[in-house]
């Protein structure tokens, strides 16, 4: 498949870094050189520089016998743009665009997409999907990442291995024996900054991190396995009151069980303007930082507090601010990967990538074919894909012990006739069950390979 990424910025590289490998036609544009420059020298990539608007640098990306072209400038206006021009001009089959702003974002899921005015395939809001992995995070308290799988039937959940673990220094396999009927897999671990896919053999140390695929019956009990307390939220308190915290505060108003929130921004138009739109949600106008004000918002008494300013040491020291007054859930937006490793040391219970929940998105949406779903983990350092198995794929009719996957890749999940079933090395995987596999970044292609749906793009 030849693909157009316009736009080399982080999102834009990752999207590259992962059909590049997978051995797609891969140009890369952006009106920065150095970007280009960067993508060209680790990627295999195609790199033009220039405006991706530009019909001119369209055509020299070789827009004319493109099948695919990813708008994920930082413009939204070069993006609607660029899907403009890439189909009036090139008739390029599919247009994918990033937009950011909500004024475009209301009218293109109103009037203008519905009239088809906009020629835009698929319209990527992050802060939609940030406000999204937010409210997950949020139904997971005790978990720092999660992410639901066939359709809402297994739950990936990242949790933190702790002193009080019961299962601490117990080999995985013995895990099946000890709860013979819990559906749940340790699919990866993350041990001195390292993720890597566990063996039977291997053991949980207290510092660990690990991935757990989990049936939706069995989180509950799953996480009381792993030491982790389960509460129910009922208030929360949202440093951050941009479009992220008033979509996450208006989710919340319109949940069933009722979840009392207060908002803290600090700046004062978009305070009003949160308060306007809110119903039942109290806005305090102050800085998230001021201990006064976040002791006004009641952030010792509240359940959790989500830190989504667009700053990202803003985010961090709120969150350090609100567990030192003894707030015992505290998630916050971080845009740095770098900084991911300082969450653990400074207390702060879970995070949200809004470049990676953008690029998982993305790549939802690319793989339309036989895969169903794709979670990017950490910084792109794993996938949790979900797929249906073809007939035709070497994986159907096999058993999952004889299944020949690399090392750093397992199975998390199968789902069979509607039903999620227990998983053994025994069990047969067949032609038309959905499957979720965890696979490291470097072994991803062959995934691909043996679901044999790298080239079923839409």
């Amino acid at each position: 498949m030849k693909v157009i990424i316009c736009g080399a910025g982080q999102v834009g590289w990752q999207i590259a870094r992962h059909l590049s490998g997978e051995r797609n036609d891969v140009t890369v544009v952006d009106s920065n050189p150095d970007l280009v420059r960067r993508a060209t020298d680790t990627l295999d990539v195609q790199g033009i520089a220039g405006f991706a608007s530009y019909p001119d640098v369209l055509e020299k990306a070789g827009a004319r016998d493109a099948d695919m072209v990813i708008a994920a400038t930082y413009s939204d206006e070069v993006n609607m743009v660029t899907c403009q021009v890439a189909h009036s001009v090139f008739a390029v089959p599919r247009k994918i665009a990033r937009l950011r702003a909500q004024s475009y974002l209301t009218a293109i899921y109103s009037d203008l997409y519905r009239r088809e005015h906009l020629p835009i395939d698929v319209v990527i809001s992050p802060e939609r999907e940030v406000a999204e992995a937010a409210l997950q995070r949020l139904s997971a308290p005790a978990a720092f990442d999660t992410e639901t799988f066939l359709d809402g039937s297994a739950h990936l959940l990242g949790l933190s291995i702790d002193e009080d673990c019961p299962v601490v220094n117990t080999p995985l396999r013995q895990l099946t024996d000890l709860f013979s009927t819990l559906r749940s897999v340790v699919v990866g671990v993350r041990r001195d900054g390292t993720l890597f896919a566990p063996e039977a053999g291997d053991q949980l140390f207290v510092g660990d991190s690990c991935y757990v695929m989990v049936h939706q019956d069995d989180v509950r009990r799953t996480l009381e396995i792993f030491g982790k307390s389960v509460r129910k939220q009922e208030r929360v308190v949202i440093v951050g009151g941009g479009n992220v915290g008033l979509a996450v505060a208006r989710q919340l108003e319109q949940r069933r069980d009722r979840i009392r929130a207060k908002v803290i921004e600090r700046d004062r138009k978009n305070a009003e303007r949160a308060a306007d739109a809110l119903e039942r949600t109290i806005v305090l106008h102050g800085d998230g930082l001021d201990a006064a004000l976040l002791s006004e918002a009641g952030v010792e008494r509240a359940d959790a507090v989500l830190c989504v300013t667009d700053d990202d040491k803003t985010n961090m020291l709120a969150a350090v601010r609100a567990k030192a007054a003894g707030c015992p859930m505290a998630i916050a937006l971080v845009n740095d990967p770098t900084l991911v490793e300082l969450m653990e040391p400074l207390g702060i219970d879970a995070y949200i990538n809004p470049r990676a929940t953008t690029v998982s998105s993305i790549l939802r949406h690319i793989r339309h074919g036989r895969v169903r779903s794709v979670y990017s983990i950490g910084d792109a350092e794993a996938e949790v894909i979900e797929a249906e198995v073809l007939s035709t794929s070497s994986i159907a009719g096999a058993r999952i012990r004889d299944i020949d996957f690399p090392e750093g890749v397992l199975v998390g999940a199968v789902r069979k006739g509607g039903k999620v079933v227990k998983l053994t090395g025994s069990l047969q995987v067949d032609a038309g069950d959905q499957i979720v596999i965890f696979a490291l970044a470097k072994d991803v292609p062959e995934v691909e390979r043996l679901l044999q749906v790298s080239i079923d793009f839409f």
